[in-house]
């Protein structure tokens, strides 16, 4: 900048305040200055010169302001106007309220899909081309070499391969809807400089000056469906802890550690009682811990970047029928929980038919991701959805005996059989390409180890074995199975629960719950999803893969998963918990969630006779803390005697609570602190840090059959010479915690709020990681104060491991009346646009954070009414 200016200065076509300058600066270096003091003279040039830098210094941050300024104002679209494109079938009317929520009303279904194809290109195009980078294992073309270990794994999925040929496979109507959303994001992005798309471009510019995205494709729509699956995927990563806890523990000792699921606790089909866990079956016949741990990075890696695996991924969702409903009409809510992120993972829309006919019968709105066509969870004119993860056992690891004079063969039955092997480059950015080999297994991809043997096997057990060991992974989701838009386009089409039950046929991965309701008075719940049957063993451990002992056995048939229409109960509740009783003949996990949610959830439906809009909204936000209740009494009951006055401040804070986690709490924030140290200070010494407590209602079960034995093993903190008991630790855990939030809060209780602790912060998924501040400034929002917390219904979670910041969330929360469609209400948790200086960045998120919602506009006339812009697309 100051070269540039001083070039200017030296130009003889320079404006005559430029040459003012040279002519004032020679006074700093005229020996005919005429001033008798030399002490003045050089005052007066000193102060010269640094009133000349302090102009210069300042042109330059002005420049660099109004850089910033047109750089980060730069991309923001277009949400009214007119534009001709090529390819349309008519015109397209693209309505945006005043949160950015666009309503699009075109003549086909092409022009539809090509519409939000545009707009989610316009709103979210930075978000959309890192999640394929990551579908595809390609991030290191985007961020460099810290990013090829995280590529060699996603790459050992081959999700992209299986992508292209689920578009082969799709319906013509899916086929359609993906090429003509392909050709609406290109529509918009090609013309366009990296740096129109997104100022994260104009930054990662800076150390990636090769950089430019690549057109939208079909594949990369698809892909992204791939992800979610491995988010939402199942037990893995209890089988893998399971399998590293029985080195260290009993069996006994394991299963203390996963409870069985409490009896009062529901199930969402049938009132029997629920099928429970018994004796882990199988446990791996040999030691495979060093693989398994190699395992666990390698899965690590992948959710760092996915956002998936937490304990708290999870959901809500509910449906009343017209006989408890206020409005004699069913109500249905749902708020999914996933990672935190910024922007959110939702995208609003509405896609409107105009006019509605046999040929463009689409006529309906909710939420959808950015990436892929339609909407995933919503309404339209005649029903309405919602989804919570199944969370059935999808995946298992087979440990497979590698011929240890050939890493490409392993054993099957007793011969040695080639692998499928593949070579992948790695493009890096800034580096040279990195190549990786793929070795694959009847049973899947290796995930053990990306680069070839395993070098680190050790035998634990004394065991005898062979040299070469490998896990290899099988999961539905690697298998042939429908696109998910062709069930997405199924459900945006559904007139009733037949059809809503035919578009679930093709519902495969990830397997989900969910909700049915009708404008017609019908409620309902159909479990979709390629859930394995298995012989010999209940896929609660890695298990040998040189044998066929442990193959699975075919698929549970749709028409035998389950499903209801219209309960007696009048109303259906999921929340992660398990689906059936002990009656259902086939396994569908053992590793449900433990139901404190589902029970909570029960409770208050089933406590009013007539519930109304409101009384939902207040249900999605309770902050009712169940393992509170089963642990404070036991607080209550610790000796603090001799302790300092803030400690037993804090334990009458406890008394007077009234286990609630609202954000204001001085009671919750003493709780879950204490909570939090007590799990560490219980486990901590135990346990694989990969395995320490994150929190949740299995850990409050865990340690509410623990309290009654006093002197379990589990009590005892081995770092130190003496053998620690239940009520030590107790009281160590209180004592702890008041001293780590005296130092986060202060030294009074009484002042201490829950909020303060538990921070929201919405971080951008990829520059707001870059550990430079000044970077992740531009992007990341908050902490903002909520209330909430791990497995509460109002389920603002929080890795107690890790801190009390909060990790996962209700990523958002939708409520809609069937008696009156445009009564119905949503928030999501940030806001539509993806643009860091946009408006509508982060306009929802104190919205969401109090539990307010906004109008779900359905009606033509209410849309126009609350517009605030209107794009017009032509052909």
């Amino acid at each position: 900048m100051v070269v540039a200016i001083s070039a200017l200065v030296e130009s003889s076509e320079a404006p005559e305040y430029a040459r003012l300058v040279t002519s004032e600066s020679d006074i700093l270096f005229d020996d005919k200055f005429d001033d008798p003091s030399s002490e003045r003279r050089r005052f007066h040039r000193t102060r010269v010169a640094l009133k000349w830098l302090g102009i210069v210094v300042g042109l330059g941050l002005a420049v660099l302001a109004m850089f910033l300024f047109w750089s980060t104002r730069r991309p923001l679209p277009a949400t009214s106007g007119e534009v001709v494109i090529a390819g349309l079938d008519g015109e397209i009317q693209i309505v945006r309220d005043e949160f950015g929520i666009p309503h699009i009303y075109a003549t086909s279904p092409h022009d539809l899909f090509f519409a939000q194809g545009y707009v989610h290109a316009q709103d979210r195009f930075w978000q959309m081309d890192t999640w394929r980078h990551i579908g595809v294992g390609e991030l290191s073309a985007m961020f460099g070499s810290g990013q090829v270990e995280t590529d060699a794994f996603l790459r050992t999925m081959g999700w992209e391969a299986l992508a292209a040929d689920q578009y082969q496979e799709a319906t013509a109507p899916g086929r359609e809807a993906l090429d003509g959303y392909a050709a609406g994001v290109n529509a918009y992005i090609t013309d366009r400089s990296p740096a129109e798309l997104g100022f994260e471009y104009t930054v990662l510019e800076l150390g990636n000056h090769n950089y430019t995205p690549e057109p939208w494709t079909v594949v990369d729509s698809i892909v992204w469906g791939k992800v979610m699956a491995w988010d939402l995927r199942g037990n893995m990563d209890n089988e893998i802890a399971r399998a590293l806890l029985l080195d260290d523990f009993t069996a006994a000792e394991v299963s203390l550690l996963y409870p069985a699921y409490p009896e009062d606790h529901p199930v969402i089909v049938g009132n029997a009682e629920p099928r429970v866990s018994g004796p882990m079956l199988n446990p791996p016949p040999v030691n495979a811990l060093q693989t398994i741990r190699n395992t666990l990075d390698n899965i690590a890696r992948a959710d760092t970047v996915t956002g998936g695996g937490g304990v708290g991924i999870g959901s809500n969702s509910w449906v009343i029928g017209p006989q408890r409903s206020a409005t004699g009409a069913p109500i249905l809510a749902n708020d999914p929980h996933l990672g935190i992120r910024m922007p959110s993972i939702w995208h609003q829309v509405s896609l409107h038919c105009a006019p509605k006919t046999a040929d463009c019968s689409l006529d309906v709105t909710g939420f959808s991701f950015a990436g892929m066509p339609g909407v995933i969870i919503g309404h339209n004119d005649k029903i309405a959805w919602g989804f919570t993860n199944l969370g059935p056992d999808v995946m298992d690891l087979y440990i497979e005996r590698v011929n240890p004079d050939n890493p490409f063969q392993y054993e099957v039955n007793g011969s040695w059989v080639d692998m499928e092997v593949r070579t992948e480059t790695i493009e890096v950015a800034g580096s040279e390409p990195e190549e990786v080999t793929v070795r694959v297994t009847r049973h899947g991809p290796i995930i053990s180890d990306d680069y070839g043997i395993l070098e680190d096997f050790t035998d634990e057990s004394g065991v005898p074995l062979p040299e070469e060991y490998a896990v290899a992974l099988r999961w539905t989701a690697l298998d042939e199975s429908p696109a998910i838009v062709d069930a997405a386009l199924g459900l945006n089409l559904a007139q009733n629960f037949d059809q809503f039950r035919d578009a679930l046929r093709l519902f495969e991965v990830p397997a989900q719950n969910i909700i049915y309701a009708d404008v017609d008075g019908n409620i309902g719940y159909q479990a979709p999803g390629k859930i394995p049957i298995r012989k010999n063993w209940d896929g609660r451990l890695p298990v040998p893969g040189w044998t066929d002992e442990y193959e699975w056995d075919g698929y549970i048939p749709f028409a035998e998963l389950p499903s209801v229409l219209n309960p007696p109960e009048g109303y259906i509740a999921t929340a992660n918990n398990p689906v059936v009783d002990d009656s259902y003949p086939y396994p569908i996990t053992r590793d449900w969630n433990y139901g404190d949610r589902a029970f909570r959830i029960v409770e208050m439906i089933e406590a009013d006779s007539t519930i109304d809009m409101d009384d939902v909204s207040v249900m999605q936000f309770d902050n009712y803390n169940r393992h509170a209740a089963r642990l404070v009494p036991w607080l209550l009951d610790v000796s603090l005697d001799g302790e300092d006055e803030a400690v037993v401040r804090a334990q009458e804070l406890l008394e007077e609570w009234d286990l609630f986690n609202d954000s204001d709490s001085a009671g919750a924030a003493v709780f879950e602190a204490v909570w939090s140290n007590l799990l560490r200070l219980t486990f901590h010494d135990d346990l694989l840090e990969d395995l320490w407590p994150a929190g949740g209602s299995r850990w409050s079960l865990a340690i509410e059959g623990m309290l009654a034995f006093p002197d379990l093993r589990f009590w005892d903190d081995r770092t130190t010479a003496e053998v620690e008991s239940r009520d030590t630790i107790l009281k160590a855990a209180f004592v702890a915690a008041v001293d780590e939030v005296e130092g986060l809060l202060g030294d009074s209780p009484d002042d201490w709020e829950w909020g303060a602790l538990h921070g929201a912060v919405f971080r951008n998924e990829t520059l707001g990681e870059s550990g430079v501040g000044v970077i992740e400034g531009r992007f990341n929002r908050g902490p903002y104060p909520v209330g909430g917390g791990t497995d509460l219904v109002n389920a603002v979670g929080y890795y107690a491991d890790k801190g009390y910041e909060v990790t996962w969330v209700p990523s958002m929360r939708m409520i809609v009346d069937l008696g009156d469609l445009g009564n119905s209400v949503a928030i999501h948790t940030t806001g539509q646009s993806g643009h860091a200086y946009s408006s509508h960045y982060q306009d929802m998120v104190e919205l969401w954070a109090s539990g307010a919602y906004l109008p779900m506009l359905w009606e033509r006339e209410a849309v126009e009414a609350g517009s605030d812009g209107t794009l017009v697309l032509f052909p």
